[in-house]
């Protein structure tokens, strides 16, 4: 009896120490591994919520990126525009006051007579002009004809389009460079029935051309009672200044219209969003 007690003690002491404690370490190893399990599981939720934001949200295009998509908008538009949207039944132009002697510009309109079918480098340019634009990647060219309000002078606008404005760049600088009393550029588009009936060729008094975009935009004007070429500079300095100024009118019609940069792309709206 008096070993009791102490037996009594011991047992307790030991069931105590040995019993409760492997429970209580696997519960902290549990809640351990549960807390690791959802840090684990919340990242992979913020990545993939992450990547779907990513996906639903606008593209952000680069400055080179848009550079190449608004390049792409303006290099198709003389294909996707209405012929008579390029070249216009009614293209307004400013007399300048120099020609008059006076102090103001004149307004003055052109009347467009016809529009030619497309053709190639070689078959509306000059064989000057055409080998430089054909070098640089000529494609095609459009053209129209225009008269002024009096039917007096008469002008061919043509649009060669290149394979890239570098290449539009060169050829226009090519074909300045090439000077003459008449510089080479677009031939003249006579439509028969018409004051321009008789502009030939030989007809053509004053040229020009303009690189815009991917485009060399050329024009070549006369008279419309079929005189042939002279140094009109010497010959009529009036007739030169309004012929030019209706030209270069014209001109920059088709300019605005072809080559204006579009709006800056973004997305959603832009092709590639």
């Amino acid at each position: 009896m008096p070993n009791e007690p102490d037996a009594w003690r011991d047992e307790p002491r030991s069931t105590h120490r040995s019993g409760p404690s492997r429970p209580a370490r696997r519960r902290r190893f549990g809640a351990t591994a549960a807390l690791i399990a959802a840090i684990v599981g919340s990242l992979g939720l913020v990545v993939a919520l992450a990547g779907l934001a990513i996906q639903l949200l606008p593209r952000h295009f680069s400055a080179a990126q848009r550079q190449q998509i608004m390049a792409w908008e303006v290099s198709k538009r003389w294909r996707t525009l209405p012929a008579g949207e390029i070249f216009p039944a009614q293209v307004s132009y400013q007399l300048p006051a120099m020609a008059l002697q006076d102090v103001t510009n004149v307004p003055l309109q052109t009347v467009r007579v016809g529009i030619a079918p497309q053709t190639s480098c070689d078959g509306a340019a000059d064989p000057g002009a055409a080998r430089l634009l054909d070098a640089n990647g000529c494609q095609a060219v459009l053209r129209a004809t225009y008269t002024d309000e009096s039917a007096t002078y008469v002008i061919t606008v043509g649009v060669a389009v290149l394979s890239g404005a570098r290449q539009a760049s060169v050829a226009a600088a090519a074909i300045h460079a090439a000077g003459g009393t008449v510089q080479p550029g677009v031939t003249s588009a006579p439509f028969a029935g018409t004051p321009a009936g008789s502009f030939g060729n030989g007809q053509r008094q004053v040229t020009g051309s303009q690189a815009a975009g991917p485009y060399v935009v050329m024009y070549a004007a006369g008279y419309a009672d079929g005189r042939p070429q002279v140094d009109i500079g010497k010959e009529d300095s009036y007739a030169q200044s309004e012929m030019t100024a209706a030209a270069q009118g014209v001109q920059a019609s088709v300019i605005r219209t072809l080559a204006t940069p579009p709006p800056t792309p973004h997305c959603p709206g832009t092709p590639g969003c």
